[in-house]
């Protein structure tokens, strides 16, 4: 049997909209907003109006790619939170609207969740249990996955995501908006000749707040003696601020997978897409022998496929949601 999902995902400033045949992404079209850059963040009104203009010929490309029809499918599939509530809304109703035109099951999928399903997009025989490091500009933790796809929080940011971090230090450093992916090309260049505190947080829990002032006060600091220090040391600057995040992840990740005898490691999230990360994390995994679990780049940052590809496990166990559901803008992994 035939299981055709058009998956919808609007969490934030990215309009995608994915077709899944039996867990088999055929296609996968994101529209982006870059009119956000120049604000240095996502404008929570800009980006649901965008949403409003961008679903609808995001859905047409989709469905011409796969080359599927509305007639053709048997569930719509959509992100319930979290995000942005006005972005919600408007996926949401969307989504509403065409399974109720259409006399479809609807069903809701958790962002996060998805994120760390992605893992298993287009992959077989995946040791169990594995440890997923999510991280994104919204959130950092680490969750156990069993083979029931159920999902245990171990650990998590107390405060910002390292996602944020990367975007708050590039904007000192004078990098446009999203500035993680240009700390990331720009440490390429250069040398960890800075140091920067990592937090010592308790268990597996992490905080990149003190990380920001410190960097803050610093360039402050360096600044007063030569106006000039952030454009003569950029990309060394960029470097030591990247491996700094990327040591306080892995160290955490490590002790957790230590700790509970796990041999699978993956990374999830938009941040998974900064290839310091995907390096770092595979050489730790190849000197502990553990396997790795490396998302393709298309499924890093916010996208329907992972909705998609998560609602067709869901649609095997009739999990289909009412109608009448409410978007959430906090709904954590776990929660019904």
């Amino acid at each position: 049997m035939q299981i055709n999902i058009l998956a919808i995902e609007s969490s934030c400033d990215d309009t995608s909209i994915s077709l899944v045949q039996n867990g088999v992404i055929l296609s996968n079209i994101t529209a982006n907003q870059e009119i956000h850059i120049k604000y240095g963040g996502v404008v929570p009104e800009s980006a649901s109006r965008a949403h409003m203009e961008n679903l609808l010929p995001v859905v047409k490309a989709s469905l011409h790619k796969s080359t599927m029809r509305l007639s053709d499918l048997q569930c719509i599939a959509v992100t319930k939170g979290p995000g942005l509530l006005g972005s919600l809304i408007v996926g949401v109703s969307f989504a509403k609207g065409l399974a109720m035109g259409l006399n479809l099951p609807l069903i809701t999928v958790n962002h996060l969740e998805a994120h760390v399903a992605s893992l298993l997009i287009d992959r077989e025989n995946v040791q169990y249990p594995f440890l997923c490091m999510t991280v994104s500009g919204g959130h950092t933790q680490l969750v156990i996955v069993d083979e029931n796809l159920n999902m245990k929080i171990i650990g998590q940011t107390i405060d910002d995501a390292a996602g944020e971090a990367f975007d708050k230090i590039g904007k000192l450093l004078g990098l446009p908006y999203p500035a993680g992916p240009h700390i990331d090309k720009l440490s390429e260049l250069g040398e960890a000749t800075f140091s920067f505190p990592i937090s010592k947080m308790s268990e597996y829990n992490y905080s990149f707040s003190g990380l920001k002032t410190s960097v803050l006060y610093f360039l402050k600091k360096e600044l007063e003696k030569n106006p000039e220090f952030i454009s003569q040391n950029l990309n060394n600057l960029c470097r030591s601020v990247q491996d700094t995040i990327i040591e306080s992840l892995l160290r955490k990740a490590k002790m957790a997978m230590i700790d509970h005898g796990i041999k699978t490691i993956g990374i999830a999230g938009g941040v998974s897409a900064n290839r310091g990360l995907r390096s770092k994390l595979t050489n730790m995994a190849d000197e502990n022998q553990w396997n790795v679990l490396i998302p393709k780049f298309e499924y890093c940052t916010d996208n329907a496929a992972m909705i998609g590809f998560l609602a067709h496990k869901k649609y095997q166990k009739n999990q289909f949601a009412n109608i009448d559901f409410t978007p959430l803008a906090r709904y954590p992994i776990g929660a019904q």
